[in-house]
């Protein structure tokens, strides 16, 4: 029994030991989990914000269009015969009445002298129908004739006097078409493709055109345009939403095909009254100088229409715009007491990396463009200026491809670039 003793008193020991720490680590533990049952509450999340501001903008919108030319002649033969020469270059410029080709005269100058020598015979049938005609007035005074005869002598002068008449008209006519054998440039402009060449026959009147002569400067572009954006356009005018900029004639610029901008300005001249059944469009037509002949009938450009003018027009940056389900637009506002506040928009057009916002925003909102992440409607959160440069520099949705998108379909009210 004595050999046993200091091994249970070994035992007994560690077990209070062990007794011990147990009850210091769950003392410890108590305190820990009291501490985290208390954490400090978060600080609100801070959000970047611009305020809304009213500022005047001049709309304009985005259409496509096509060269066309403010002049147009097809050159046709007015006389038949032989080509002998062509007296001008393709591709070069032409003036008015300069003589392009010559058409052999030889027919044409026989037909004038035979009209001529047809005048002479007229006129000579002339003294003899008046002498006879005076003679019968001498000899009915003396019943040497009748009065029959005297009034058919009248008559045969009245019938040789229209002759000539005739005669006279057949030498112009001939005349005429001596001079049709110079087929002359009825406008100014530059020459196309020539479709005869020395030596072919043609005809009078033909279908088929000499060559086509057109004039580029000044030059036209025709703008198709929805005719339901046109409407609206108009209501906008007559609601004073919009006013009408340099008396009513809009101004016009233009982007070519390779998206350079062309540096000349042009004008709106009229717009057609009959909407295209297949297309709903109304085509639009602008007048541009083209001193350089830059621009040549039949290129693809797009036209920056500048319609209206408004001077309360609000903004706001795409970033700051979402959608809902429904396809709303929406964005976040900041409330006096710094919660946030949902607003549902009504958005006009794009404008840039910006909406032309028509309903939704007043002026001296606080519209959150950064950290739209973070919040929710309700939340409190701790607002931080931000310059509309860097708001707009973060811009992600507003690529000017879409600005520009949005702009063709925006054409009624115009976008401002």
């Amino acid at each position: 029994m004595p050999l046993l003793r200091p091994p249970y008193r070994l035992t007994l020991s560690t077990t209070l030991v062990a007794l011990a720490c147990s009850l210091v680590m769950l003392a410890g533990c108590s305190k820990g989990g009291q501490q985290q049952a208390a954490p400090a509450a978060p600080p609100p999340a801070q959000v970047g914000v611009v305020t809304v501001q009213v500022q005047p903008l001049t709309l304009r919108t985005e259409l496509a269009g096509r060269t066309t030319p403010y002049l147009v002649a097809e050159v046709r033969p007015q006389v038949g015969g032989l080509i002998q020469k062509r007296l001008f270059e393709e591709g070069s410029f032409v003036k008015a009445g300069q003589t392009l080709y010559q058409i052999d005269p030889a027919t044409l100058q026989a037909n004038l002298e035979s009209a001529r020598a047809s005048l002479a015979k007229a006129q000579a049938n002339v003294a003899t129908a008046e002498l006879r005609a005076r003679r019968y007035d001498e000899l009915v005074t003396i019943d040497a004739v009748s009065k029959q005869a005297r009034d058919d002598a009248q008559a045969q002068l009245l019938q040789a006097r229209a002759d000539v008449a005739t005669a006279a008209a057949a030498v112009k006519t001939a005349q005429i078409s001596v001079q049709y054998a110079q087929v002359s440039a009825p406008i100014s402009g530059i020459a196309g493709r020539s479709t005869v060449t020395p030596g072919a026959l043609v005809t009078a009147s033909q279908a088929a055109p000499l060559v086509t002569v057109q004039q580029l400067d000044p030059i036209y572009v025709d703008i198709q345009r929805a005719s339901a954006e046109l409407l609206q356009l108009q209501r906008a005018f007559a609601a004073g939403k919009l006013q009408r900029v340099d008396a009513g004639r809009a101004r016009v610029r233009l982007q070519l095909e390779d998206g350079s901008s062309y540096p000349l300005e042009g004008t709106l001249k009229f717009a057609e009254a009959t909407v295209d059944p297949g297309t709903g469009n109304v085509t639009l037509r602008a007048v541009f100088p083209n001193p350089k002949g830059l621009l040549l009938p039949g290129m693809y450009v797009r036209a920056l229409l500048e319609e209206g003018s408004t001077p309360s027009a609000i903004l706001a940056p795409q970033r700051a715009v979402t959608r809902d389900p429904k396809g709303q637009a929406l964005a976040m506002v900041v409330g006096p007491d710094n919660k946030v506040q949902p607003r549902p928009l009504k958005v006009d057009r794009a404008v840039g990396d910006q909406w032309l916002v028509a309903e939704g925003l007043q002026p001296g909102d606080r519209l959150i463009v950064d950290g739209l992440q973070k919040v929710r409607p309700g939340a409190t959160v701790q607002p931080v200026p931000v310059t509309p440069a860097a708001s707009a520099s973060g811009a992600g949705t507003g690529t000017p491809a879409a600005s520009a998108s949005a702009s063709a379909m925006a054409a009624s009210g115009a976008t401002a670039n």
